[in-house]
């Protein structure tokens, strides 16, 4: 009889193990091989503010010593519009490769969805977080030649006006917003809303008188200091380190007008976790830095390194708070 010839070639079922192993040893070479080529080429933040604003700040003092860690130039590119949206759109639908990232306020997760009736992006599905920039609290500001000291004394001056006093925020739905509805519901006065693209743009009106009052997110301390502008209270939870003075308007027996503004930087859904470790290690030492913490302070933020997971943590939070009082103000956005 013949003999059986013996065949080299594996059974269907080795195959597939040897296939299994080879996809493995593939995406593991892939994966330390964007781990250790990336970045080779500038990477963009793109600002969800005009220039001039708290974000933008930030964004050009940590892209320094970003840069440098890096290796490769950080580019800043502003695209305001729609609370954050506009940029926040864009770097959704960019390619998920570490090289488009934004900077905006967690507001993009906590208050968008809630008063924008429709989002073109998912907060939630399409962008992921990568590091905390920094917090900021709010400050209530009135024009040069408003007739009061106190916060107790513009609520008079508020109630008692023939018209309503005018406010500006740095867009609809963003924080100086919703802390100026928060502080008339809470005091019981009415006034009229102006958005602004940004906060600079308000901070320019309110100068020139064009404004009887807004909430800074920290710009306007140099016109502070000079007197150019009053600020007559805090909306936070504490006094600010910068001005110990100036009472919050809990103090001033507003309660619950606490309106901090967290500030951080989002990757494409999809970016590789090495990408994001990398990034959210080189932003926390960026943050460390003495002249890039003492620059966030100059514009009353705090630097807060947080870990992606921590960031996600704040924003849930917030969402919680915010979301309750967008429902009860009824505010809505096309």
């Amino acid at each position: 009889m013949p003999s059986k010839i013996k065949s080299n070639k594996p059974f269907p079922s080795a195959r597939r193990s040897l296939l299994a192993i080879a996809l493995i040893a593939s995406c593991l070479g892939l994966s330390a091989h964007a781990q250790s080529t990336w970045p080779s080429r500038p990477v963009k933040l793109v600002v969800a503010f005009p220039p001039g604003g708290v974000a933008d700040v930030m964004s050009r003092v940590v892209s320094q010593p970003l840069s440098e860690a890096l290796g490769q130039p950080v580019v800043i590119e502003n695209k305001g519009g729609a609370n954050g949206n506009v940029a926040a759109d864009a770097v959704a639908k960019a390619a998920a490769d570490g090289y488009t990232l934004l900077v905006s306020t967690t507001g993009i997760e906590s208050v968008n969805p809630f008063v924008f009736t429709k989002m073109p992006y998912d907060p939630q599905n399409d962008l992921a977080p990568v590091a905390m920039l920094g917090r900021i609290q709010l400050f209530l500001v009135t024009k040069p030649g408003l007739p009061v000291k106190d916060a107790k004394e513009f609520v008079a001056l508020a109630k008692a006006s023939p018209t309503p006093l005018s406010y500006g925020s740095a867009g609809p739905g963003s924080t100086p917003h919703l802390a100026g509805e928060l502080f008339k519901q809470q005091a019981g006065f009415p006034s009229t809303h102006i958005p602004y693209r940004g906060a600079a743009p308000a901070l320019q009106d309110l100068l020139a008188s064009q404004l009887d009052y807004y909430f800074d997110p920290g710009i306007s301390f140099p016109h502070v200091r000079t007197g150019k502008l009053k600020m007559l209270a805090v909306a936070s939870n504490k006094r600010s380190a910068l001005f110990p003075d100036v009472p919050t308007l809990g103090e001033a027996g507003y309660k619950g007008v606490e309106a901090d503004t967290w500030f951080g930087v989002y990757a494409p859904a999809g970016v590789p976790a090495e990408v994001v470790a990398r990034l959210n290690r080189e932003i926390n030492k960026a943050l460390a830095v003495a002249a890039v913490k003492a620059r966030f302070t100059d514009v009353g933020g705090e630097a807060t390194p947080m870990s992606p997971a921590e960031f996600k943590n704040v924003a849930q939070t917030e969402t919680r708070v915010f979301s309750a009082l967008i429902k009860a103000s009824g505010i809505k956005l096309d």
